[in-house]
């Protein structure tokens, strides 16, 4: 099941894609990564679907990564008595706590009143992304006076998003704690988290997950890229997050900060999804239009490790399509003349840490002496990771004795990942080296491996080893 393409794809499950004929399907076809979106599904169907793709990955002998998307703090509009209503430009309406009277088009109770002391007047509120605006004129404490900027229809719990203001909610509510439980307990190997506003967020999950899964970090609020190199630095992969990133920052400047969060997260060897609207018109149409294939593309050079399809494989009526096309430009755009001359493939300074010096040694040598391949032999993933940073110009092979290390680093550029043995000593790990990468069609007799390891074994960002085998 070798990928011909460095950049991973993650494809999300839901109602068109519930059976194992279907995630087999879309296994097969290139997903590399399944997320759970908890927004979505019962704890038991997102058992179900854990347990397919868990036989899938025995079937298939290769590493499945598995992330649980929580839905987070997402603030709504509660339930109208006619269930949708006409907001008129320049007239009243008023948000407050009643949340057991139907709203009309004069009052609606929202899903978070504690957010309330936070909404100053001048404050703009944007709902149902954005197509309604609404702007704070008097704060009374329990309920919040506004004016209707851009009127529209508003129907039950359609969402409301507040650009810059810092709101006083944790990213896990009450439903994401026992979300967060179950996916830790069912095995995951990845959290992501939505609506991240600050630093602090990323510390809170942290305790939480204590290790058992990744953390990955949604950027889908502009608050939170003012603290994007600390947000970076606590996370363990980054996820640019466009949908609510596009709400609450003018579409104008989404494309300038999806660059901006890949450079700072490869800048670090943090793993980066670029997701939302990627094949967006694929949900009812068998093709993708021209733009959405333009970016897809700009995704790939730009430099991201993973790129995501969110209702095109849950709940279009083309999944597999969906995901056949998104491999077809990849690997299109990697083979392209100009995908090679980008930014992402320079030899920009990263690091300055031994183990940064051995693994852009590693890159080095590898394309000076033409090898079959990088292969890392890792426990944590550290070194893997670091070796995916300098984006080579040859597959690397992510070795590692961990399960849970080989299914996590799937999300990661250009790794083939492979489970193998622990090993005590390095000549066990270089003859493991050559039986991977011939069994795995990686290379031939007279080819030469690149192998980078940290020693001693199982310590954490100790990449110290640089050993060149010929085969």
């Amino acid at each position: 099941m070798r990928r011909e393409r460095a950049t991973k794809i993650v494809s999300t499950l839901g109602p068109s894609s519930s059976t194992p004929e279907v995630i087999t399907k879309l296994f097969k076809a290139g997903a590399d990564v399944f997320r759970l979106n908890f927004s979505h599904g019962t704890h038991a169907e997102h058992k179900e679907r854990y347990d397919i793709i868990r036989k899938i990955e025995a079937d298939n002998k290769r590493p499945i990564g598995i992330i649980a998307d929580l839905q987070g703090p997402k603030i709504r509009v509660d339930k109208f008595l006619n269930a949708t209503v006409d907001l008129i430009s320049g007239t009243k309406f008023i948000l407050d706590s009643d949340r057991d009277t139907p709203g009309d088009n004069s009052r609606i109770s929202i899903s978070n009143p504690e957010i309330y002391p936070c909404l100053k007047a001048g404050v703009e509120l944007l709902l149902d992304d954005g197509k309604v605006k609404i702007v704070v004129e008097n704060n009374n404490g329990l309920s919040v006076d506004t004016r209707v900027l851009v009127g529209g229809k508003l129907s039950d719990h359609k969402g409301v998003n507040i650009p810059g203001a810092i709101l006083p909610m944790s990213p896990l509510t009450e439903k994401d704690l026992r979300d967060l439980a179950f996916a830790l307990n069912i095995g995951v190997d990845w959290i992501a988290l939505s609506f991240v506003q600050r630093p602090g967020d990323v510390r809170e999950a942290r305790k939480l997950v204590a290790g058992q899964a990744g953390i990955l970090t949604k950027l889908e609020k502009p608050l939170a890229i003012d603290s994007l190199e600390e947000i970076v630095e606590l996370s363990d992969a980054l996820m640019v997050a466009r949908g609510d990133l596009g709400v609450e920052a003018p579409p104008e400047d989404v494309p300038g900060l999806q660059k901006r969060i890949i450079r700072s997260a490869r800048s670090k060897g943090k793993p980066v999804i670029v997701a939302t609207q990627m094949l967006e018109s694929m949900i009812n149409s068998p093709t993708p239009t021209r733009a959405e294939a333009s970016d897809v593309a700009t995704a790939v050079f730009d430099g991201a490790d993973a790129v995501m399809l969110s209702a095109e494989t849950a709940a279009g009526s083309y999944p597999l399509e969906a995901i056949s096309i998104m491999d077809r430009i990849i690997r299109s755009a990697e083979q392209d003349e100009h995908y090679g001359l980008i930014s992402v493939k320079d030899n920009n300074k990263v690091g300055e840490t031994d183990a940064d010096a051995i693994t852009l040694a590693a890159k080095q040598v590898a394309e000076m002496l033409e090898a079959a391949a990088i292969v890392t032999f890792t426990a944590t993933g550290s070194t893997t990771f670091r070796a995916a940073r300098e984006r080579p110009d040859v597959p690397i092979l992510g070795l590692t004795p961990d399960i849970k290390t080989a299914r996590r680093i799937m999300l990661v550029w250009g790794v083939h990942s492979v489970k193998t043995s622990y090993f005590d000593d390095f000549d066990d790990v270089v003859a493991s080296a050559i039986d991977v990468a011939q069994k795995e069609g990686f290379a031939k007799v007279g080819q030469q491996l690149v192998i980078t390891a940290g020693v001693p074994f199982g310590t954490p960002g100790a990449t110290n080893v640089l050993r060149i085998v010929k085969l």
